[in-house]
């Protein structure tokens, strides 16, 4: 507890820095480009249209179209894209938000920056794209006459969901990064195996060994991978029937990484300095 209360009460001292840093690290991303920041859009709007390509185009017959209760029938392509735009976010929180205090070293070396805001304003940086792209998707949808309904008010949650895993998720590795560049290789390795076991490319309710099924749906990704679909696709809400059993898991996963990164935060909060 004394080691949240000190998170919050950094957090509240440097809230307007942390606007303005999560600006400055997607520009300072992409120094250098003629394009600046547009990069952040451009280059998973490409893979987006490479999956168009290859689904809807170069192997049409390789994924079924999707079909809600309603009755609605939808692209493997729409699909795809709904539950892959979350995972963009995902996977910058695991390469660079791992990498985060290392990059931002000067600001605690130097100015005596609180570190566990350093993970916070990167990840809002990464929302702020990740909210971009969401906006592109519902057009996409809308091009395929699919309008949005209420069921989209939801994604608003998934987002909240998101940062609330991932920005803990960076605090703790991007510490333990500090201290070991072996455990920061780790986790960066690990980003390909996160991404096929999280359902991205397939829907795991489609899986026919049940104890595997279930393991699956324990990694929190994967919920909120398909809370993206429930609110394109599915229109179902994260507090139905079917769901509620999925969110509770959930915010113990979330619980359980907040506590990790607290404790890891307070028994390093004086070293870092030193370390970098």
């Amino acid at each position: 507890m004394e080691s949240l209360k000190l998170f919050a009460k950094e957090h509240l001292t440097f809230k307007k820095q942390l606007i303005e840093l999560a600006k400055a690290d997607v520009i300072k991303t992409y120094r250098g480009a003629s394009l600046g920041w547009l990069w952040a859009i451009i280059k998973p709007s490409i893979t987006i249209f490479v999956y168009f390509f290859a689904f809807s185009v170069g192997i049409r017959g390789a994924a079924k179209p999707v079909t809600n209760l309603e009755g609605e029938t939808f692209p493997y392509f729409l699909w795809l894209i709904g539950g892959i735009i979350p995972w963009f976010y995902v996977s910058e929180m695991m390469t660079q938000g791992t990498d985060c205090i290392k990059k931002y070293s000067y600001l605690v070396t130097k100015m005596r920056f609180p570190v566990s805001t350093i993970p916070t304003f990167v990840s809002l940086s990464k929302m702020l794209i990740n909210v971009s792209l969401t906006g592109i998707v519902i057009v996409i949808y809308c091009f395929y006459g699919h309008f949005p309904n209420v069921n989209y008010i939801q994604l608003l949650y998934y987002m909240l969901c998101q940062f609330l895993l991932l920005t803990p998720f960076a605090l703790f590795n991007s510490t333990l990064s500090v201290i070991s560049q072996d455990y920061g290789n780790l986790i960066k390795s690990l980003t390909t195996a996160v991404f096929w076991l999280s359902g991205i490319m397939y829907d795991i309710s489609t899986i026919h060994n049940v104890p595997l099924r279930r393991i699956l749906r324990i990694n929190p990704i994967t919920y909120i991978c398909s809370g993206y679909r429930d609110c394109y696709i599915y229109h179902e809400w994260f507090f139905g029937e079917n769901k509620y059993r999925s969110t509770l898991g959930f915010f113990g996963v979330v619980i359980c990484m907040w506590m990790l990164s607290m404790y890891v935060y307070k028994r390093t909060r004086k070293d870092l300095p030193d370390v970098l």
